[in-house]
Order: structure tokens, then sequence, then C-alpha cells
């Protein structure tokens, strides 16, 4: 009768363990110069982390979330399955930071990003634009706000 309950309890442990160990990417993004540099007086907090599930059915394919004044950000609890991610951290005047992750059952994927400031003189705009190729954005420049914003 002792060796069921102590087989049960540990079963029970078990399955408490394992969905405890849910997949989740997460990570710092820090906002840097030309040189590298941390920017002093610029918070990462409002950034977009969107992580894309490129192996996944369409309606489980994207999952996004915003850096926090910390400059932390963390998938939501179940919104990563198992698959391949692209993961790109953007924000507007910065260079758009990608990375590829293969993700498994329980994998946890810390990153460590650092968002590159695009110079004043290097960004581009639409107004004015003489030809289409002008016209074109750099990913740096598009903000991407996840649902609910």
């Amino acid at each position: 009768m002792n060796y069921r309950i102590n087989l049960l309890l540990l079963l029970s442990l078990s399955v408490l363990l394992i969905a405890a160990c849910s997949p989740k990417i997460y990570g710092t993004v820090k906002l840097v110069d030309s040189k590298m540099q941390p920017i002093e007086g610029e918070s990462s907090k409002g950034t977009v982390v969107n992580m894309i599930n490129t192996t996944a059915k369409m309606e489980k394919a994207s999952h996004s979330v915003v850096v926090d004044e910390k400059g932390k950000f963390e998938s939501e609890k179940e919104a990563i399955t198992p698959g391949k991610y692209k993961v790109e951290v953007s924000r507007i005047g910065f260079d758009t930071e990608t990375r590829t992750l293969e993700i498994g059952g329980s994998t946890r994927e810390k990153l460590k990003i650092q968002l590159k400031k695009i110079p004043e003189g290097k960004r581009r705009t639409i107004e004015g634009a003489s030809s289409d190729a002008d016209k074109i954005i750099n990913p740096g420049e598009v903000n991407i706000r996840p649902p609910g914003m």
C-alpha cells in the first residue's frame, strides 16, 4: 500500500515538473550607439519582440511582447510551441536584430540583444522620395506593435 502511494506521488511530481518546464523565449534588450556603447538616458522600454514560429500553423505562428522598463522581455506562458523560430527585435531609429532559434518541448532560450542606433543621416523617409528605391524603409524604422496596444 505504501509503495503505491509513493509511486502515485512520484508520478504526480513528475507531471508537475514537466508542465513547469514549458518552452520559453526571454532575455534583455540594450540600445547602443554606432560604436556599440550603451546610449545614456535612452530606455529600451517599449521595444517590440516578435517571435515567429516558421514551422507552426498560421494561428499559432506569431507571438509578440514588449520590453519592460528594466530592458527585459519574456514570452507569455504557453505562447511558445516547439519549432523553428525567427525572433525579430525592432524599435524606430534602430537596426532590427533577427535571431533564428530551434525550440524543443522544454527549451528555455535566453537572448541578449543589442540594437544599434541608425545614424541620423542614414535614415530614409518616404516624403520627398524621387524613386521607388528611395521609398524603401529600413526595417529598423518600422515598429510593429503587438495586438492590444
